[in-house]
C-alpha cells in the first residue's frame, strides 16, 4: 500500500499536493456545514473563500507587475485557501433576499484586507525578492493588531480532524520532515501540559482541547512545513520546530500580548531566515548541451558571490504562459561545483513532459530562470578519511558530478567508488569528470541494466546494482558510507539491498528533495 502511495506522490508536485489537500478540506467543511458539524453555512464558506481568492489573485498580480517578480499561481491559491480555513467566514444572512449590502461590505472589508496583506507581505517583507514570513500567518497577525480581527482557526474542529490528519500525513510523507513535525508536536504538548499542571487545569479536558478542538495539526502539516520560510537543514529544522512548538502554547505571553499560532510561526520564520541561505538567483542561459537524446545540461553564468555545498539543490522557477497542472517550479540538484564560474543543471526529459519541461527545453538567453531555497544535506563528510560509495541511477548522477569536480579542483584525495547504473551506454554522462577523478582516488564502475543494450565486447558490469555486485567490486564495503541518488523507487531498492547486507542506517545517505515530475 505504501509503495502505491509513494508512486502516486512521486507524480505530483509538493505544491499541488498541498493545494489538493486544502481544496478537499474546504469541500469536506462544506459537507460538514450541511450536516450541522460546522457552524458556518455553506454559502458563507463559499462566498468568503471566493472573496479571499479573488483578492489574493488581483493583489499578487499587481505586486508582481510592480516588483517585476516571477509569480506562482499555486502559492497564491494555497495562501488563499489557508486563509479561508483559518479566518472566520463572513457572518451574513444565508438568504440574499434579506441581505443588507452596506452591512455586507463592512463585514467583507476585514477579510479582503487580510487577503491583500498576505500577498503584499511576499513582496514588501522580503529580501532579494525572497519573502521572510509565511504569508497567511503574517496577514492574520497584522489583522489582529490593526483591525482587531483575529484568526479563529475554525478548521480546528473535531469533525475536520480525521481529514486534516489524512491530508497532513500525505504531505509529511512527501516532504519527509518527520523529525521536524515530531519536534514541534513534542515541544508544543510539553509546554501546554506544563502550563496546565502549573495552573491546576483539568488535564483530560486540556488533552481533548489540544488534540480535537485546536488547529495544531493543520498548522503543523500545512504551515510549519512551508519550504521557503523554514530552515533547509535537518538540525536547524528541529530547532525551528521546537521554538515554534514552545511559543504555540496560548499561555505564553509577551507582556500583555498572548501568543498565537501565527505569532509563533513568525518568530520561527525569523529564526529560519537568520540560519538559512538568503540567495536568490536570476539566471540567463549561456548554452544548452544535448548530452543524450533525452538529457540536457543547462549552463548559466554565475555570480562569484554565490556559495553552496556540493550536492545541494535549489527550487527553480520558470515563468511561462500556459502553465499546466504541474506548475512552474521544480527542484533540481546543482550539478556544478562551487569552484566553477558557471552553474550546471542536468535535466532529463520525457515524451509526455510538463509545460515546465517543454519551456525549459526551448529556453533562450532572454528568459530568466529563478533559483531560490538552497537546501540539502546530501553532502560530503567532513572527515576526508572516510571511505565512500556513490550509487547513482539515471539523472541521479548530478550531485556526484558536483562533488567529484569540487574535489578535483581542490586536489583533495578521497577513497571513493562510484557505481553508476544506466540502461544504455550512451546514457552515462559526465564521464570525462569521473575519468579525471581517478587522480584524486575515484574508482568508477559502470553497469548496463538493459541486456539488449550491452555492446559487443563489453567487459564491465551488467544488470542492476545487487548485493553480489557490491560484494564483488567493493570488498571493504562494510567500512564505507553509502550515498544513494536517483529515482525514488531505485533508491528504495538499493537501500533495501544495503540493509540486507548488514549496512547500518547511519552508513546510508539518501539524496532527497521535495521533488518533482
Amino acid at each position: 500500500m505504501l509503495n502505491i502511495i509513494d508512486y502516486l506522490l512521486d507524480r505530483i508536485t509538493m505544491y499541488k499536493l498541498v493545494l489538493y489537500v486544502l481544496i478537499a478540506l474546504l469541500g469536506i467543511a462544506g459537507v460538514g456545514s450541511i450536516l450541522g458539524f460546522i457552524h458556518y453555512s455553506l454559502i458563507q464558506i463559499a462566498v468568503s473563500t471566493a472573496m479571499i481568492l479573488v483578492s489574493c489573485l488581483i493583489t499578487n498580480a499587481i505586486f508582481a507587475y510592480v516588483f517585476e517578480a516571477p509569480t506562482n499561481s499555486d502559492s497564491v491559491y494555497i495562501t488563499a485557501l489557508i486563509l479561508a480555513l483559518i479566518v472566520s467566514p463572513i457572518n451574513f444572512p444565508s438568504s440574499f433576499g434579506f441581505l443588507n449590502i452596506d452591512a455586507f461590505v463592512k463585514l467583507a472589508i476585514p477579510i479582503i484586507w487580510i487577503a491583500i496583506w498576505s500577498m503584499a507581505s511576499k513582496y514588501i517583507l522580503a529580501r532579494k525578492k525572497k519573502h521572510i514570513f509565511n504569508p497567511a500567518a503574517v496577514a492574520v497577525a497584522i489583522s489582529s493588531f490593526f483591525l482587531g480581527v483575529a484568526a479563529s482557526w475554525w478548521v480546528g474542529n473535531a469533525f475536520m480532524m480525521p481529514f486534516v490528519l489524512v491530508g497532513g500525513l500525505l504531505i509529511m510523507r512527501k516532504l519527509r520532515r518527520v523529525d521536524m513535525l515530531f519536534s514541534f508536536f513534542l515541544a508544543a504538548c510539553i509546554t501546554i501540559f506544563a502550563f496546565g499542571v502549573q495552573n491546576n487545569a483539568d488535564l483530560f479536558s486540556l488533552f481533548s482541547k489540544v488534540f480535537l478542538q485546536t488547529s495544531m495539526f493543520f498548522f503543523a502539516f500545512i504551515m510549519l512545513t512551508e519550504p521557503l520560510t523554514a530552515p533547509a537543514t535537518k538540525t536547524m529544522q528541529i530547532i525551528y520546530a521546537i521554538i515554534v512548538g514552545v511559543l504555540f502554547a496560548p499561555q505564553v505571553h509577551w507582556g500583555s500580548v498572548s501568543s498565537t499560532p501565527e505569532l509563533a510561526l513568525m518568530v520561527g520564520n525569523i529564526f529560519a531566515y537568520v540560519v538559512s541561505s538568503k540567495e536568490k538567483l536570476f539566471l540567463h542561459l549561456k548554452e544548452k548541451i544535448q548530452v543524450t537524446p533525452d538529457l540536457v545540461d543547462f549552463v548559466f553564468p554565475l555570480n562569484n558571490s554565490f556559495r553552496f555545498t556540493p550536492g545541494q539543490y535549489m527550487e527553480w522557477t520558470l515563468p511561462h504562459s500556459g502553465v499546466d497542472s504541474r506548475g512552474n517550479r521544480r527542484y533540481f540538484t546543482i550539478a556544478s561545483s562551487p569552484t566553477e564560474s558557471e552553474l550546471h543543471l542536468g535535466v532529463k526529459f520525457y515524451p509526455e513532459g510538463s509545460s515546465f519541461k517543454k519551456n525549459l527545453l526551448s529556453l533562450t538567453s532572454q528568459q530568466t530562470v529563478v533559483g531560490a531555497a538552497l537546501a540539502g544535506e546530501f553532502t560530503l563528510p567532513k572527515d576526508s578519511q572516510k571511505k565512500l560509495v556513490f550509487i547513482a541511477g539515471g539523472i541521479g548522477i548530478t550531485p556526484f558530478r558536483s562533488m567529484v569536480k569540487y574535489l578535483i579542483d581542490r586536489n583533495e584525495n578521497r577513497d571513493m567508488v562510484l557505481l553508476y547504473a544506466v540502461k544504455q551506454p550512451q546514457e552515462a554522462i559526465y564521464h570525462e569528470i569521473f575519468e579525471e577523478g581517478k587522480k584524486i582516488g575515484l574508482k568508477t564502475i559502470y553497469t548496463i541494466t538493459d541486456p539488449a543494450s550491452v555492446p559487443q565486447g563489453w567487459t564491465g558490469q551488467t544488470g542492476r546494482v545487487s548485493k553480489e555486485m557490491i560484494m564483488q567490486t567493493i570488498p571493504d564495503y562494510t567500512e564505507r558510507k553509502f550515498y544513494l541518488s536517483g529515482p525514488h523507487a531505485m533508491v528504495n531498492g538499493y537501500e533495501a539491498v544495503l540493509k540486507d547486507m548488514g549496512i547500518k542506517k547511519g552508513q546510508i545517505k539518501i539524496d532527497f528533495f521535495p521533488g518533482f515530475v
